[in-house]
């Protein structure tokens, strides 16, 4: 990477850690080998330094506390970890308020459901979510969406304007159609979802919505659209690692990422790389003070 642009830091804002020998993850069940196995903090370690990545912030990957405390774990012994998206049950508001007090000490700097897994895909806009939703703004919390059909989208664009004060970010810039050179809706889709100006994106994600002999270039007009419809300083990047290891490994894969946002200026590139993240996941990092 050396050829490349070298930011002050780099922030991998989408990397999961599992145990399934230790807890359950209902949906590893389904997806089965090679993803149904531990992957811990030491699996990665080496890739993370040699990409030059000087912080991450890990994201849930199960409904439940056991997940978000597990992630805490790692998070209090593993200094690149600055940051945990984790769980509450944003339909239950009263346990999620007591949930999000007990976090407050820790590091958690965002909250996730799998959403995408609920047969309703306009669940974040239930009645009895949105109490638990009214949670977040009030403590500086970001809310992680993921969208793999464009009923996500379309809920998302209500979801923001519904509550204006939350800041959201979309997870995986909504699983374009890459391998099928899919534009539209997404195209349309993700341009009313920008115009909702408390909504950030991640590039992440777009080796696995790819076709097997992916390349950067392949994501290049999804991702100039992106940042022509957010502005830099609202997208970030995000390893999603291990998920995307079924199509890469960490290094080549960040490599990819790093290529696909090479032309834009360096003020560009230190938004996506870092800036977006400081400021979106409040994250308090070691060594220079950054804007």
């Amino acid at each position: 990477m050396t050829d490349l642009y070298q930011p002050a830091q780099m922030i991998d804002t989408h990397q999961h850690l599992w145990k399934p020998s230790e807890r359950r993850y209902e949906w590893l069940d389904a997806v089965g080998a090679p993803l149904n196995a531990d992957f811990g903090p030491e699996d990665v370690e080496t890739d993370v330094a040699a990409a030059g990545i000087t912080g991450t912030v890990l994201v849930q990957a199960a409904d439940s506390y056991e997940d978000t405390f597990y992630m805490l774990s790692v998070a209090s012994r593993v200094p690149v970890v600055r940051g945990v998206v984790g769980w509450v049950p944003l339909d239950r508001a009263a346990e999620a308020a007591a949930a999000l007090d007990a976090y407050a000490t820790t590091v958690v700097r965002g909250i996730r459901v799998l959403n995408h897994t609920y047969p309703d895909p306009r669940w974040l806009l239930r009645e009895d979510v949105t109490a638990g939703v009214e949670l977040l703004a009030p403590r500086g919390l970001p809310l992680d969406v993921v969208s793999i059909v464009p009923e996500h989208l379309a809920m998302l664009v209500e979801l923001a304007a519904r509550h204006p004060d939350l800041t959201i970010v979309l997870d995986h810039l909504a699983k374009p159609d890459i391998a099928g050179r899919g534009w539209e809706p997404w195209a349309s889709l993700i341009a009313a979802v920008a115009a909702q100006p408390n909504v950030s994106v991640k590039i992440s994600g777009l080796n696995t919505a790819s076709g097997p002999e992916w390349t950067w270039r392949d994501w290049l007009p999804y991702v100039d659209h992106v940042v022509e419809q957010f502005g830099s300083d609202r997208v970030m990047l995000g390893s999603d690692w291990p998920v995307s290891t079924l199509a890469g490994d960490f290094r080549g894969v960040w490599l990819a990422q790093r290529q696909v946002i090479a032309h834009l200026d360096t003020a560009q590139q230190d938004d996506i790389l870092y800036r977006t993240a400081l400021r979106t996941y409040s994250l308090a990092l070691s060594g220079t003070d950054l804007p």
